[in-house]
This record gives structure tokens, C-alpha cells and sequence, in this order.
């Protein structure tokens, strides 16, 4: 499993992705999804998932609908029009960190570290 510490500063490009390509979806769904995704690596807690997913509405990044599913309500984010435009922006971002990480975990042979 991946820890926290390694997932927070890629939390909101994984949500913003999600929503980007699955559409409104509420945060139970989200968690579901990604722990699918990934095949149990990575496991979103709750104390994780809403402070992102409330900074994101807070930034107009995100709106919400409500619902009520079996006497619950159920909170459904989508992304607004300045979130379609955020999302591109922080998946490049985050795919130009990921490549820089691979050139360090994993440099060319023959690369000499003195």
C-alpha cells in the first residue's frame, strides 16, 4: 500500500482526473474507484478525501448537488468550468513530476554519481 505522506501532494490530481473522466461523483464513490483502480494500493481515508474535495469547491474548482439516497444525503462534485481548465494543468504537472522521479529512482546505466 502507498503511505499517505507519498499520496497528499498528488490527492487533488487524482480527484480532479476522476471526476474529469467518470463524471459528478460523491466521495464514498471516489474512494471506491480509486482503491479499484489501483487494485488496493491506494486506499483514500475520509480525513484525506473532504478537506481536498471542500478547498476545491472553495477555489471554484468544484461545485456540488445533493441527493437523497436511502434517507441520506448524498453529495455529488462535479468539476466547474475552471476546474476543466485546472485539470489539464495539474496532470501535466503531476505526469512532469512523476517522469523526474523516474530519472532518479531508476538513472540511465552507465550514469556515474561522482
Amino acid at each position: 500500500m502507498i503511505s499517505n505522506e507519498l499520496l497528499k501532494g498528488s490527492l487533488k490530481t487524482i480527484v480532479l482526473k476522476l471526476l474529469k473522466e467518470e463524471g459528478p461523483m460523491h466521495g464514498y464513490a471516489l474512494t471506491q474507484k480509486v482503491e479499484e483502480m489501483t487494485r488496493g494500493k491506494i486506499k483514500l481515508t475520509y480525513g484525506a478525501l473532504y478537506p481536498i474535495l471542500h478547498k476545491l469547491e472553495s477555489e471554484k474548482i468544484l461545485g456540488t448537488a445533493s441527493e437523497i439516497r436511502n434517507n441520506r444525503i448524498r453529495v455529488y462534485y462535479a468539476l466547474t468550468p475552471k476546474g476543466h481548465s485546472v485539470v489539464t494543468e495539474k496532470i501535466k504537472e503531476l505526469t512532469e513530476f512523476i517522469e523526474s522521479l523516474q530519472q532518479i529512482v531508476q538513472p540511465k546505466p552507465g550514469f556515474n554519481y561522482a
